[in-house]
């Protein structure tokens, strides 16, 4: 009997840096270039021509989209050299595809591996979020409550003043009535115009961000990558998929999704061992974007393994 080799997620830690790192650099040549699909296929082919390198037998359960929409590093890809462990890869090749084309802060390359069947195979829909950082207990704020309790809740765990906590949302439409309410209980309200993993993660390091808590809808798949990275971190996030359509619901069955209500919480979309790399493309206020100066260029790469809590920030500076 052939036994399958171990996840040894600190080995491969490095190895995800680097996948992460070269899709940064990539795209990092079309930030303010306002071409937004350029610069996402520069960070998708740099990433699966990394991403082949490693020791792994990867297969790819969040990515760029299902087989017929994405010719690279779609869901269900084979890849890695095949001379590893099975494991699945969840990834966004550029978070904040505009904030690169715009040359708008918080552009990242996010990456995380964890091994075979540990993820959540969420289909490319909605998800309602709900997100704080670490040290609270379970359940301090939920999905059943509205918007205005949950800051209640936060502040009253905190113990401050509602007037206190910051939340970070998605500035979309479909997010107006949510936001009136938090005005209602004089939180402050950060608005960003894309890039929700990046949002969440501002939960997990509040003296840093300054944001106490995340909310509103938007991409699952990034929402799974955004519960990796609390995993690492620490923090809470619950995640319930947001169907429009008929179409939709087909493909939440396809994916393995049965109960099209359920509220997923963070170790419900990560299973098991994960980790995790984020490096920047433009500055943010989680990691530095690409700097380049004469005969150099530097990256600067979160990466994270939930086994041990470890959180390395990354400094790389190589010859042009």
């Amino acid at each position: 009997m052939t036994t399958q080799p171990e996840f040894h997620d600190r080995m491969l830690s490095l190895g995800l840096a680097r996948v992460s790192e070269a899709a940064a650099l990539a795209s990092a040549k079309l930030v303010g270039r306002g071409d937004e699909k350029a610069a996402d296929q520069a960070a998708v082919d740099a990433m699966r021509n990394q991403l082949n390198l490693l020791d792994i037998k990867g297969r790819v359960v969040i990515g760029e989209g299902e087989r017929d929409e994405a010719p690279m590093l779609y869901i269900g890809e084979e890849v890695g050299n095949g001379n590893g462990p099975e494991v699945d890869i969840a990834l966004d090749p550029l978070e904040g595809t505009t904030l690169t084309a715009k040359d708008f802060p918080n552009a990242l390359t996010v990456i995380a591996m964890a091994p075979r069947g540990t993820m959540l195979h969420a289909p490319d829909v909605y998800m309602d979020k709900l997100a704080i950082g670490p040290g609270f207990a379970p359940d301090t704020v939920t999905m059943d409550m509205t918007p205005s309790e949950r800051v209640r809740a936060l502040a009253k765990a905190k113990g401050c003043d509602p007037s206190d906590i910051s939340v970070c949302v998605l500035e979309r439409p479909r997010h107006d009535a949510m936001i009136t309410d938090l005005r209602s209980t004089g939180a402050a309200i950060r608005l960003i115009m894309d890039g929700d993993v990046a949002g969440v993660i501002h939960c997990a390091e509040t003296e840093l961000t300054g944001i106490d808590m995340y909310m509103g809808s938007g991409g699952a798949p990034e929402g799974v990558l955004a519960a990796a990275a609390l995993k690492c971190m620490g923090g809470q996030i619950y995640g319930r998929l947001v169907f429009r359509n008929d179409d939709e619901i087909a493909r939440a069955r396809r994916a393995g999704i049965e109960d099209l209500d359920k509220v997923y919480t963070r170790d419900e979309m990560i299973t098991g061992d994960v980790i995790f790399a984020a490096t920047g493309v433009t500055d943010g206020s989680i990691v530095r974007g690409i700097k380049t100066e004469p005969g150099w260029v530097t990256t600067d790469t979160l990466l994270m393994r939930s086994k041990t809590g470890s959180v390395r920030r990354m400094s790389y500076r190589t010859p042009l």
